[in-house]
């Protein structure tokens, strides 16, 4: 999996391209199905240059399997805060491009809108390839918010301390459960992407398309990582 040719490669490159795709984010619903969920997610081997990427497709009614997919290559860009898509994109897509059906929605392990220039790798994600995405982390990265109620599906919204705008939710799927952090990625109202999160985590705090997806990238890396190692 080669990075492409016009890849950025440095911070200030990478910087002006999010400045350059912030204004194509499309933060509202469309009326396109939504039946077929992948979920994608990156494993790295810094030490070896390495990195993988899986996409999982999922049957949203049943969540069962339909398909996955994973893409190794070296590492894109160096590790920056705020700048992660740029590490992780080049094979999250070759990932997606390995899938013979295309998904309805693309669920991500990490951040939409809930960023520093609003361009998350979902929002990232989304106006690159036109799919609809939203975003799922585990953190609030810098973001405020109030400890959403113990009832599962109860949310507090996710704040940019320096604005106050709602830049997320951070939404309890679990009840009792530390929240997660939902954020519009692209062609996707929050109300949407809320739903759609709940729905995917009916049995644990995470999506089932995050939790398959993690599986399988780590696997895939440790394949890799035996593969490039010499027989003693």
């Amino acid at each position: 999996m080669p990075i492409p040719a016009d890849w950025p490669t440095t911070e200030a490159q990478a910087l002006a391209e999010q400045e350059r795709l912030r204004p194509l984010v499309r933060a509202v619903d469309d009326d396109a199905p939504c039946r077929l969920v992948a979920g994608v997610d990156v494993a790295y081997d810094d030490d070896h240059d390495l990195v993988v990427a899986a996409a999982v497709l999922l049957d949203r009614d049943t969540l069962d399997v339909v398909e996955e997919a994973t893409a190794v290559g070296r590492i894109a860009f160096p590790y920056v805060p705020g700048l992660l898509a740029f590490r992780e994109l080049p094979a999250v897509l070759d990932a997606l491009a390995a899938l013979t059906r295309t998904p309805d929605t693309v669920v991500c392990d990490g951040y939409g809108l809930a960023h520093p220039r609003r361009l998350g790798l979902a929002s990232h994600l989304g106006v690159l390839t036109g799919l609809r995405t939203l975003g799922v982390a585990k953190t609030p990265f810098t973001f405020d918010h109030h400890d959403p109620a113990p009832d599962r599906g109860s949310w507090t919204p996710l704040t940019d301390p320096a604005t106050g705008e709602e830049v997320g939710r951070a939404v309890r799927t679990r009840p009792g459960v530390k929240p997660v952090y939902v954020s519009v990625g692209h062609r996707i109202g929050l109300d949407t992407a809320v739903r759609t999160t709940l729905d995917l985590a009916r049995r644990y705090r995470l999506p089932e398309t995050t939790r398959h997806a993690d599986s399988l990238c780590r696997r895939a890396l440790a394949e890799a990582q035996h593969t490039r190692t010499p027989a003693n």
